[in-house]
């Protein structure tokens, strides 16, 4: 049985500082509680899992979210850094299979999750690619600092870019199936999650 670890991102729930955009439409107060909601089902997603989680958060540790899990600090000053730094973390400590996601997905699940372990045991690398061009998802079975280094991070050829790199270094990769964060206020009414839930359709419209 490989050594496997789960990283979240996340960042903390701080008014005016999360889901910016979407926050531009609804307002910081809204925009907060969407983004408590969507930890919520990124916590849930995680929990059934029989495997080491390591949260990393933005400005400080959180001890009443995430339970059963180790937490830290993001280091470094783009996310490639943060990323790079967390999986060698990983690595060092003899994680074999690493899988790391952010924290803002209404679709999330132990099964998504449960698949790309799966995938790291015939690849190199897993991606989960999101539908803006980027990637809510990343497994490594060993490190590859490449991924993480002069990047166009949050841009829409993000993952184009970082697949045509691992195709060239001959890395056997694997793709999940697609999936969209919410960041804008058109991500979030199209999205089952609003769709499907009547207290947030209440919240927004208030």
């Amino acid at each position: 049985m490989k050594k496997k670890l789960i990283i979240v991102f996340v960042k903390n729930s701080l008014k005016g500082k999360v889901k910016t955009r979407l926050a531009k439409v609804i307002g910081d107060e809204k925009a907060l509680k969407v983004y408590d909601h969507l930890l919520g089902i990124t916590e849930s997603a995680i929990a059934p899992l029989k495997m080491e989680k390591w949260i990393y958060y933005s400005d400080f540790c959180v001890d009443d979210q995430f339970e059963s899990t180790k937490k830290y600090l993001q280091k470094g000053t783009d996310l490639g850094q943060r990323m790079k730094h967390a999986f060698e973390e990983g690595f060092e400590q003899d994680f074999e299979q690493i899988v790391l996601i952010g924290s803002d997905l209404p679709d999330i699940s132990a099964e998504i999750l449960q698949k790309s372990f799966k995938a790291l045991n015939t690849n190199d690398c897993v991606f989960g690619k999101a539908e803006d061009g980027g990637y809510y998802l990343i497994g490594l079975s060993k490190i590859n600092s490449s991924i993480f280094e002069n990047k166009p991070w949050s841009q829409s050829e993000l993952l184009n870019v970082t697949l045509q790199e691992l195709k060239e270094q001959k890395a056997q990769v694997a793709l999940l199936e697609s999936l969209n964060d919410i960041d804008t206020y058109e991500d979030l009414i199209e999205s089952a999650l609003y769709k499907n839930d009547k207290n947030l359709q209440r919240l927004i419209a208030k």
